[in-house]
C-alpha cells in the first residue's frame, strides 16, 4: 500500500462495472430483504451498508457507495468507508475546536510579544493543541485499525452481491 494510502482514515475506492447501473442497483435492492447480515439502504444511486445494530460498536464502519451511469452496459463505482456519521461529526467538531484553540493562543501569543509582555504559557497552550491534534489523530488511526475486519466483511458483502471477483 502506498503512503498516501497509509494516511486517509477513511479509505476509498473505485471501480468500473460491467453491467448497467440498475441492474447493480437493483442487485442491493433485492438482497435488502433477502438476508439479515447486512444493514442495506438505498437513496437515488447511493447504497449504504451496515453491520445490524447488535453487531456494532463504537468504531464500526459503514460502506457507502454510488453507482453511476457510464453507458447502456457499464457503471461505475465508487466506494467509501466510514465510521458512522456521529462519530464522524463529533471528530470533525473536536478538530475543529484544536484547530480554533491554536489559532486564539497563537493571536494571544503574538498580542504578548508585541506588548512586550511573557508570551511562554501561550506558546505552551499551542504545543498543547499540537499535541492534542496528534491524539485526536491517533484515537481515529485506532478506530480504523479496529474496524477492519468489518471493512473486509462489508467489502466482500458488496463484491458478492455484484458478483464481482
Amino acid at each position: 500500500m502506498s503512503n498516501t494510502n497509509e494516511i486517509v482514515l477513511r479509505p476509498r475506492f473505485k471501480k468500473t462495472l460491467n453491467i448497467p447501473n440498475d441492474k447493480a442497483l437493483q442487485a442491493f435492492e433485492h438482497v435488502k430483504t433477502s438476508q439479515k447480515a447486512f444493514i442495506v439502504s438505498r437513496v437515488d444511486d447511493h447504497i449504504f451498508i451496515k453491520l445490524p445494530i447488535q453487531q456494532r460498536h463504537f468504531w464500526t464502519p459503514q460502506l457507502h457507495l454510488e453507482i453511476n451511469h457510464i453507458d447502456k452496459s457499464s457503471s461505475i463505482l465508487y466506494g467509501l468507508f466510514g465510521p458512522s456519521p456521529t462519530v464522524w461529526t463529533m471528530f470533525m467538531f473536536f478538530h475543529f475546536i484544536v484547530a480554533t484553540l491554536f489559532i486564539g493562543f497563537s493571536i494571544w501569543a503574538y498580542t504578548n510579544y508585541n506588548l512586550d509582555q511573557d508570551y511562554i504559557i501561550q506558546i505552551f497552550l499551542m504545543f498543547l493543541m499540537i499535541v492534542v491534534w496528534f491524539v485526536l489523530y491517533a484515537f481515529g488511526r485506532l478506530g480504523k485499525q479496529k474496524g477492519q475486519t468489518d471493512m473486509k466483511r462489508l467489502y466482500n458483502f458488496m463484491k458478492k452481491t455484484l458478483n464481482l471477483s
